[in-house]
């Protein structure tokens, strides 16, 4: 048996070994992904929204259609990606589903943002790296600014 020589190494640089590091980071980012998409989909105004109504309880897609003034289809698909997140569930009543959230955990996580936002300030809403996203909306807290 013979040893590899530093010349050999050098004809394998095609092909290195991944580090250790970076299998344990992508081990821990693919770790994160279900956690990504869980944010991801609590980053949409209108699905904030369509959570904290069923919070008060079960609600047709018609109901929230009314409440919302969308589309039926667009409150549709909203609903399917929270659906698809596990956050909320359907049960069929006569001809129309009635929503409702799936895990009552959800509401704790949404109470933590607000106070999260609280104790933040605007300083979510004016941070440079989403400051392209909400170009034109109005701050969350503008009447709170306007009393200044």
């Amino acid at each position: 048996m013979t040893m590899p020589t530093p010349s050999d190494d050098r004809n394998s640089d095609d092909s290195p070994a991944p580090a250790l590091d970076d299998l344990e980071s992508t081990a821990e980012l693919h770790a994160l992904g279900p956690a990504a998409c869980l944010f991801k989909s609590l980053g949409d105004e209108t699905r904030l929204t369509i959570l904290q109504h069923l919070s008060l309880g079960e609600h047709r897609v018609v109901d929230l259609t009314d409440h919302l003034g969308l589309a039926q289809s667009t409150v549709s698909a909203h609903l399917a990606c929270l659906r698809d997140c596990g956050l909320v569930v359907s049960r069929p009543k006569g001809r129309a589903s009635m929503w409702s959230l799936a895990v009552p955990e959800l509401l704790a996580l949404l109470r933590s943002a607000e106070l999260l936002l609280e104790a933040t300030g605007d300083s979510v809403t004016l941070c440079p790296t989403h400051e392209s996203t909400i170009a034109g909306a109005t701050s969350p807290h503008a009447d709170r600014e306007e009393r200044g």
